[in-house]
């Protein structure tokens, strides 16, 4: 009785995951336009500090020499204790954290829009509008 108990809840749970993933898919366009621009905030002007110092070429020259560091403690250290040993993966993860944040976007040149494509756009918008200046509705 416990065995069919178990599994009843195993495909209740598999179900209610199907559904909140299909949810997911289905609502997030809705989602994507939710987003406000910002600027208004009290708190974003010291977040866009923080994120600027985050992925500067200073932040990435530390995070190069705490991978070489941590690395080095971990390989060389001998025996360490398990608060020193954790405190030493921390500052890894920190590290190659913001090291992958400065690579990335140094190989993707991260999220720009060309400048062919807005040229594209502004010239199709004038057109449009030549178009219909030169073409009355009767």
């Amino acid at each position: 009785m416990k065995l069919k108990q178990n599994n009843h809840n195993t495909y209740l749970f598999y179900a209610l995951l199907i559904l909140m993933f299909l949810g997911l898919l289905l609502f997030a366009n809705n989602t994507l336009a939710a987003v406000g621009a910002g600027g208004a905030l009290p708190y974003e002007s010291w977040l866009v500090n923080l994120r600027n110092s985050v992925t500067g070429p200073v932040a990435f020259t530390l995070s190069i020499v705490g991978i070489v560091v941590a690395g080095g403690i971990l390989i060389f250290g001998g025996e360490l204790n398990a608060f020193f040993r954790t405190l030493i993966f921390i500052v890894l993860v920190m590290a190659l954290l913001v090291g992958a944040n400065n690579i990335m976007t140094n190989l993707f040149q991260g999220a720009v829009i060309p400048v062919d494509g807005i040229h594209e756009m502004n010239r199709a918008e004038t057109l449009t509008e030549s178009d219909a200046l030169k073409k009355p509705r009767n």
